[in-house]
C-alpha cells in the first residue's frame, strides 16, 4: 500500500536520506525509529509530498504526487497543524468538504474519543497545544484514509489521549489501514508494530520483524545505533 524506493533527499552537501528504501502493507503496522537527527521527519515529509527528493514513492499503486494518492493519505504531523480561525467543529467539516466525504458521523466519534466534541465552537487559536494535537489526528482521520503516517504523534498528549491514541492503532490495523510510526521512544509503540525500520544518520541500518525471540527491540535498536550516531 505504501512503498519507499531509493529515496534520497539532500540540503546542499548533506544527504537526509540515502537512498531509503521500505513498504508497509494493508494491514500493518510500521515503525519507523531512530535516534534524533536520523532523517526520520525528512523521510516522512517526503511521503507526504512537502519535499522534492530523488528516487520513488507510491501509495496504494500511484505516484504519491498524484491526487488520488493523495486521497488514501492521512498525516499527522509532530506539530499540531490546526487552523486559527476555524471553530473544532468547522475543521472537520472542512476535511470532509476537501476529500467529498459525506458526513457519516466518523467525526463525532473521533471528537467524542479524544474529548473535543464540548469544544466544537472553540477556534484552533483557543485550543492548547494538546487539544491541537488532538484536533489534528481527528482531522487526519475522519476521512478514513487507507495509509496514515503519525511523526511523532504522542508527543504534547496526556496519558488518556494516548491510551485512546493507542487503541486507534489497534483498530486501524484491524480495518485493513497501512500504518508508519516515525518515533524516537521506543516504549511508546512497544506493543503496537509488525515491522520496525531502524534509522542512522540518513540510512536504514535494520528491518526487525516481530516475530523474533533472540532479542528485545530495544536490544536490537541499541547494538544497531551504538557508535553510529554522529
Amino acid at each position: 500500500m505504501l512503498e519507499v524506493k531509493n529515496v534520497t533527499k539532500k540540503y546542499g552537501k548533506l544527504k537526509a536520506n540515502d537512498n531509503v528504501s521500505l513498504s508497509v502493507e494493508s494491514g500493518e503496522t510500521a515503525i519507523l525509529i531512530g535516534p534524533n537527527g536520523a532523517g526520520k521527519s525528512t523521510l516522512i515529509k517526503s511521503i507526504v509530498g512537502l519535499l522534492r527528493f530523488e528516487g520513488e514513492i507510491s501509495i496504494g499503486g500511484e505516484s504519491n504526487k498524484s491526487l488520488s494518492s493523495k486521497a488514501l493519505l492521512g498525516y499527522i504531523p509532530e506539530m499540531p497543524a490546526v487552523y486559527d480561525m476555524l471553530t473544532v467543529g468547522e475543521h472537520i467539516e472542512f476535511i470532509l468538504r476537501a476529500y467529498r466525504k459525506e458526513d457519516d458521523g466518523y467525526g463525532d466519534e473521533l471528537l467524542e474519543l479524544f474529548e473535543l466534541k464540548d469544544k466544537k465552537d472553540k477556534l484552533g487559536k483557543e485550543l492548547s497545544k494538546g487539544m491541537q494535537q488532538k484536533l489534528s489526528i481527528c482531522c487526519a482521520l475522519v476521512h478514513r484514509p487507507k495509509v496514515i503516517v503519525f511523526d511523532e504523534p504522542m508527543v504534547g498528549l496526556d496519558p488518556l489521549a494516548i491510551k485512546n491514541l493507542k487503541d486507534i492503532f489497534i483498530r486501524l490495523k484491524n480495518e485493513g489501514a497501512a500504518v508508519l510510526i516515525s518515533t524516537h521512544m521506543l516504549d511508546s509503540v512497544e506493543n503496537y508494530w509488525d515491522t520496525a525500520y531502524i534509522m542512522v544518520n540518513g540510512q536504514l541500518k535494520e528491518k526487525v520483524l516481530n516475530n523474533r525471540e533472540d532479542s528485545s527491540l530495544s536490544e536490537v535498536f541499541f547494538a544497531v545505533t551504538k557508535g553510529e550516531e554522529k
